[in-house]
């Protein structure tokens, strides 16, 4: 008798149920972003209690973590990179489970140009809006003077910001966005209370910025869920906050300590 003999069969598939759905929903943001709103709300309720004023707090989006060691330094950002982008390969295990795939979400390159298009458009029209409303909050006292880079000066320092920036655009549209309202759609919930549960999530692990940082993710959050509604693809959405965050990330390298408006 040969060792696979004794192997017990497989168990049949499980027929997904609406609280097999919601369970699965849950411990994909637990593992992701969900945790990462509980850990900005506890960033944003030390800032309030801080002796300091938020404005003259900082919240630094990509840090030196092995500072005056920039070898280890970009190992440690790539692997944090890459880490952070197991969750949409777990979201994209679970759609093949059920017979789909991320195609099913607009997560592909059938449509390259349209998106592309489409992704310059939606990032020219909130980029600009989304710095005004920080540059606002941050003047009034409601947030945190946002630092998009603390990064050294090494070669490595714009291409780990451009990959930055678009693992954030990936986890959090194909996340957020395709696969929240998808499950959320299985589970019965009305269109509203999907758009609201989806912008308030974006919101949330953006509190550790403050109350700007919140509230214009929470209308970039609206905004993305109707024009995935409308077009019914991740992807233009994905390039346009690529966009966006590249064009933060790079224009405070570059700006930073050459225009009075910049804060640093």
């Amino acid at each position: 008798m040969s060792s696979t003999d004794t192997l017990p069969a497989l168990p049949q598939p499980i027929r997904l149920t609406r609280r097999l759905l919601g369970q699965e929903l849950l411990i994909v943001l637990g593992l992701s972003l969900g945790a990462s709103g509980v850990s900005a709300l506890i960033s944003f309720v030390g800032s309030l209690t801080a002796e300091k004023s938020l404005k003259s707090q900082t919240a630094t989006l990509n840090g030196s973590i092995t500072p005056g060691r920039p070898w280890l330094d970009l190992t440690w950002h790539l692997f944090d990179i890459a880490s952070a982008l197991v969750p949409v390969l777990l979201v994209a295990y679970l759609l093949f489970r059920e017979g789909s795939s991320l195609r099913a979400l607009g997560f592909d390159l059938t449509r390259r140009w349209s998106d592309l298009g489409k992704g310059v458009v939606v990032a020219a029209a909130i980029g600009g809006s989304g710095l005004a409303l920080y540059l606002g909050a941050r003047a009034s006292g409601a947030n945190l003077t946002v630092v998009p880079s603390g990064l050294p000066d090494v070669w490595w320092r714009i291409p780990v910001l451009i990959l930055s920036a678009a693992q954030n655009a990936v986890v959090e549209e194909v996340i957020v966005v395709g696969y929240m309202l998808r499950r959320l759609g299985q589970l019965g919930w009305s269109w509203p209370a999907m758009v609201a549960a989806s912008a308030l999530l974006r919101g949330s692990y953006h509190l550790y910025q403050g109350v700007g940082g919140f509230v214009g993710n929470v209308v970039m959050g609206v905004i993305f869920c109707y024009l995935y509604r409308r077009w019914g693809r991740v992807m233009p959405l994905a390039i346009a906050h690529t966009l966006i965050d590249t064009v933060a990330f790079v224009g405070f390298v570059l700006l930073a300590g050459h225009v009075s408006w910049l804060p640093t």
